[in-house]
């Protein structure tokens, strides 16, 4: 059983991996390399992204000749195959460690096996230490995982008598700019942002992200995907310099997905519109809600979804995960439950 000295350890490893910059496709993981008997922490690491060290590799090489003897905490099961790196199980053997703690359990099955790797070489092994919250890193990346398709939430904004724009088209701004900044961050954190042509032909918009007023470089940026089969004018934002840009000329939710799976992206932000938003939610491929509600109506406009719903009997029910005030909006967080056939296997690989 861990230690309070342990459980504190890996409140600092989950913290040092939730401020890592976008390991995209790769999870998040921190590692805190400890002195048993004291707590006092030897070594910090992060894994920074694809084929960099993995945490438990850069917080031994900060150590040195110091992990010998030593508990390394990690927020993941170490892996124990080789990807772009090798096995963080045989590093941590051949650094001499003493004892291992981690919390979530690796669920790659490619990248399995770790735990009973350090057990089989004499090492103390204790797993599911803070499992709540070490999984509570890498949500997306965990689903894609288990079900082989990217995590996907649907982001809009919309008046509290439910209009995401007025009738003639306008849509600028219906949420304030606390909620703006706060879905910039969102859309930083994904792999993807999503609209539809529609949206792209009425709206023009950028699909980048900006979460301090200024866009990331390059090569953090999302890339943007416009989804549909309508044609774009060449000087449309989407197609200027400032991100990737993916056109997929299709409508099936299904099919989309499975290509975005193939470039092993694992967290698609969508953005709209009302019609591509409810074609995913009718396919039952949205697994988050982020929804800003402004206190303000319209009286009549463009509503933020159209479905086929035509009864009560047909209404999407979400469990509410959260509900706060974003500047003078409520931003309200919902989560659809993982549907029991959703289990296929792994879309995002492990470096």
């Amino acid at each position: 059983m861990a230690s309070p000295i342990e459980h504190d350890a890996m409140s600092r490893a989950i913290a040092a991996a939730r401020d890592s910059p976008r390991t995209l496709p790769n999870p998040r993981v921190g590692c805190v390399l400890i002195r048993p008997e004291t707590g006092e922490t030897i070594a910090t690491g992060i894994h920074r992204g694809p084929g960099s060290p993995h945490a438990e590799v850069e917080a031994l090489t900060r150590a040195g000749a110091d992990a010998r003897g030593a508990t390394a905490v990690v927020t993941m099961e170490p892996c124990h195959h080789i990807g772009r790196t090798g096995p963080c199980s045989r590093a941590l053997i051949d650094a001499g460690v003493a004892r291992v703690v981690y919390g979530q359990a690796d669920p790659n099955p490619r990248a399995q096996g770790g735990a009973a790797a350090l057990a089989d070489a004499g090492i103390q092994t204790d797993g599911a230490v803070m499992a709540a919250a070490a999984e509570q890193l890498n949500i997306e990346w965990t689903h894609a995982i288990r079900t082989g398709r990217p995590h996907v939430t649907w982001k809009f904004a919309a008046t509290l008598d439910g209009y995401s724009a007025a009738a003639d088209g306008t849509s600028r701004w219906i949420s304030d700019r606390e909620s703006r900044a706060d879905a910039h961050r969102g859309r930083a954190e994904s792999d993807v942002i999503m609209a539809g042509t529609g949206t792209v032909a009425v709206d023009n918009p950028h699909l980048t992200a900006r979460p301090a007023g200024v866009a990331l470089p390059y090569e953090r940026q999302p890339t943007r995907v416009i989804v549909g089969t309508r044609e774009l004018p060449g000087d449309a934002a989407i197609f200027d310099q400032a991100a990737p840009t993916l056109r997929i000329r299709e409508h099936d939710p299904a099919t989309v997905l499975s290509l975005l799976a193939e470039r092993e992206f694992c967290r698609v932000w969508l953005e709209g519109g009302p019609r591509l938003a409810g074609a995913f939610l009718e396919a039952g491929v949205i697994d988050r809600v982020i929804a800003y509600i402004a206190p303000a109506m319209l009286g009549a406009g463009i509503s933020a979804l159209v479905t086929e719903a035509a009864t009560l009997g047909d209404m999407h029910r979400l469990a509410l995960d959260d509900m706060s005030r974003t500047g003078d909006d409520v931003r309200l967080i919902g989560s659809f439950t993982p549907r029991p056939d959703e289990d296929r296997g792994t879309s995002c690989s492990p470096a």
